[in-house]
C-alpha cells in the first residue's frame, strides 16, 4: 500500500495529465492511481473511507499550478 506521501508524489509528478481529465474535481488517490473524481470533498472523502477505510487515501482538489496544495499564511509579529 502507498503512503500518503507517495500519493501526493504521484498527484505532482502527473498532475498536468490529471488536470487534462479532472480539472476542478477532488480527486482520491489510492496506491498511485485515481480510485475516483468528485464534486465535493465530501463525496470524495465519503467514497474513500467507505472503499479504502480511514487514513487509507489521499483527497486533493485537481488544478493547474499550486493554489489547491500549498498555502500561505501571514502572521503580524512584532520583535522588540
Amino acid at each position: 500500500m502507498s503512503t500518503l506521501e507517495e500519493n501526493f508524489k504521484y498527484y505532482l509528478d502527473n498532475q498536468e495529465e490529471l488536470v487534462k481529465s479532472y480539472n476542478g474535481s477532488v480527486i482520491v488517490i489510492h496506491d498511485l492511481n485515481v480510485a475516483g473524481a468528485f464534486d465535493t470533498n465530501g463525496e470524495a472523502y465519503r467514497f474513500g473511507v467507505k472503499t479504502f477505510g480511514e487514513g487509507n487515501f489521499l483527497m486533493q482538489r485537481c488544478s493547474p499550478g499550486d493554489k489547491d496544495h500549498k498555502v500561505t499564511y501571514n502572521s503580524q509579529v512584532i520583535l522588540v
